[in-house]
């Protein structure tokens, strides 16, 4: 490890002689801010289950797709078994003002007890045949179903999913199609336990090399473009 000009400088070499718990905050810190989302699942007994994951992207808009990585399954991934066995999960923002009822849902709660009931939380579904549980609290849900599971290097899951329905707060949407997540109330996570609320900056116009970049101060103006 050395320092320059203010910045510490770890290697591959340092982070190895780490112990475990101190290299997975570090370099869970590094990829940035992230998404802090509830993934809602049921098993084949309807027993509900939610967990706390940062690894939610964007994949696609036309079809509408998310993405999300898993650990290797173990014996307690509630998450990977009821995703496989019923195709159905939802995704839930996680809100500023239940920041610590949601962060506990990452607690190893027993298979057969809902997380929903321990940290005092209220699921929510939509009618017909859809069973995976959403979080009645969340400002920003979806419901989406399993397309490919992908084994990555690592041994890690990468679960690509179809958007099926989505539920988002009115007040939040603009006439664009854009979705203010201040507005909603969603919290971002760093690393494995830095929650934080956003601050605006602006929404900036598509970027071209013959134009200058304009910026929208009220981010649920929109743009002229549709």
């Amino acid at each position: 490890m050395s320092e320059t000009l203010g910045l510490v400088r770890w290697t591959l070499a340092d982070l190895d002689t780490w112990s475990s718990r101190k290299r997975a905050r570090a370099v869970n810190s590094l990829s940035g801010f992230k998404s802090a989302t509830l993934v809602g699942t049921t098993d084949v007994q309807g027993v509900h289950n939610l967990s706390v994951v940062s690894s939610v992207v964007h994949l696609g808009s036309n079809p509408a797709q998310m993405g999300m990585v898993l650990r290797p399954p173990g014996v307690d991934a509630h998450t990977y078994k009821n995703f496989k066995a019923t195709g159905q999960c939802t995704f839930n923002h996680i809100g500023v003002h239940w920041v610590s009822k949601a962060h506990q849902c990452s607690a190893r709660y027993p298979e057969e007890v809902s997380e929903f009931e321990a940290v005092g939380l209220t699921p929510c579904g939509v009618e017909g045949t859809w069973k995976a549980p959403a979080v009645e609290e969340s400002r920003v849900r979806m419901g989406l179903t399993l397309a490919e599971d992908i084994i990555l290097p690592n041994a890690c899951h990468f679960m690509v999913m179809d958007v099926q329905w989505v539920e988002v707060d009115s007040t939040a949407v603009a006439e664009d199609g854009y979705v203010d997540l201040g507005t909603a109330g969603t919290a971002a996570v760093s690393g494995l336990d830095g929650y934080h609320a956003t601050t605006p900056l602006g929404r900036f116009s598509y970027a071209k090399p013959d134009r200058p970049v304009e910026v929208l101060h009220d981010v649920l103006t929109g743009w002229d473009d549709i």
